[in-house]
């Protein structure tokens, strides 16, 4: 047997995403190790010890935590659901603060903007994010502005943002950059490597991919900004359960393939979509398993949809292995620019021609 431990042919290549996503946060290999970390029940430690206390700490989470930072390439936080991440975030924002956002973010983050601007916590700025220009503009219009938030794609837009080069320009004007890769996940993008500063996850989406937990998370490269948000956390008490934590461990171990079935069903349902004389355009960047096509007949037309299939299930939330779709102007807080006939779909695992065949005799009907 040749080489020894020591020679430097020997050393490990890095792993691919899809390796990452099953193997860390693993036990170690030694004998009578479980092979998934335990839930553990606890409320309280033996005191003098690094956790004390259920708020600050607990085995399962480090678990979750590790893995997914290996896989963002920072250090994660487990938060009790995407917008208790959301909003914690926020919440360290200086008062009067900026806040420069895409105009078309997630409902919830655009309600917790008005929600912190109302009480005179932040001032906010919405943007077009595909307008580069403009967006760097906003932020060097003012002189407070401490966070550019990004979302891309956006959600329910399916914007693209220019990430390095906004980063570079947040950068430049000191000022923080956060990206919420919820619909992107690690495994299509990692934005730390494109020099985001934070990056949020409603882990209730693909992380966990099940459609049965609210959990979130944050992960950052900057030892100062963890140490803040964990502060923040601990005080603030938004922690999630063992048992939600490892729920979402466990669906994060077949995000790879759950992912990549529902990828390329969305880019075939897209395709498909595209030639249909009921739909005017079909809103896709390229990857990911969200598709958002608008109908020629606006609000009738996109109800009408949403009510008369059986494989596709009306409802508001995504990223699980069914496929779900709704008409996002039904919500009030959904921004007036999104159209009426919009209606974003999260493509599941089934398969594609069952969904298609579904889909296309609503369709039929419409047209």
């Amino acid at each position: 047997m040749s080489g020894s431990p020591n020679d430097p042919s020997m050393t490990p290549r890095p792993l691919h995403p899809a390796t990452i996503a099953v193997t860390a946060g693993r036990p170690p290999h030694e004998p009578d190790e479980p092979l998934n970390v335990p839930i553990t029940m606890t409320s309280t430690y033996v005191a003098t010890g690094d956790l004390e206390y259920g708020r600050y700490g607990n085995p399962t989470w480090s678990a979750f935590e590790e893995a997914l930072g290996a896989l963002e390439g920072g250090r994660a936080l487990a938060f009790a659901s995407g917008m208790a991440a959301a909003t914690t975030l926020l919440d360290l924002v200086g008062q009067d603060g900026g806040v420069v956002a895409p105009r078309h973010s997630y409902s919830g983050t655009i309600a917790a903007l008005a929600d912190f601007e109302s009480r005179g916590r932040l001032h906010a700025t919405l943007v077009d994010i595909v307008d580069t220009a403009a967006v760097i503009a906003a932020m060097e219009a003012d002189e407070d502005c401490a966070l550019l938030w990004l979302e891309s794609p956006t959600n329910p837009a399916l914007e693209i943002a220019d990430i390095p080069a906004l980063v570079a320009a947040a950068h430049r004007l000191g000022i923080q950059v956060v990206v919420d890769n919820t619909f992107a996940t690690p495994l299509l993008q990692q934005p730390i490597a494109l020099g985001a500063d934070i990056v949020l996850h409603s882990a209730t989406k693909y992380i966990a991919g099940h459609s049965d937990v609210l959990m979130g998370a944050l992960v950052t490269a900057h030892e100062d900004v963890y140490a803040a948000l964990k502060g923040r956390r601990d005080l603030m008490g938004a922690v999630p359960g063992p048992f939600e934590t490892w729920l979402v461990l466990r669906g994060l171990r077949t995000l790879h393939v759950r992912l990549e079935r529902a990828q390329a069903n969305a880019t075939e349902l897209a395709r498909r979509l595209a030639d249909h004389p009921a739909v005017e355009e079909v809103r896709y960047p390229g990857f990911g398993a969200i598709i958002a096509p608008v109908l020629v007949g606006g609000v009738d037309a996109a109800d009408f949809l949403v009510r008369a299939t059986s494989l596709w299930v009306h409802a508001t939330s995504l990223g699980g292995v069914e496929s779900t779709f709704e008409r996002r102007r039904r919500w009030k807080l959904e921004a007036t620019s999104i159209p009426e006939g919009l209606v974003r779909m999260s493509v599941g695992i089934e398969d594609v021609e069952d969904l298609w065949n579904d889909l296309v005799q609503a369709l039929d009907r419409i047209s």
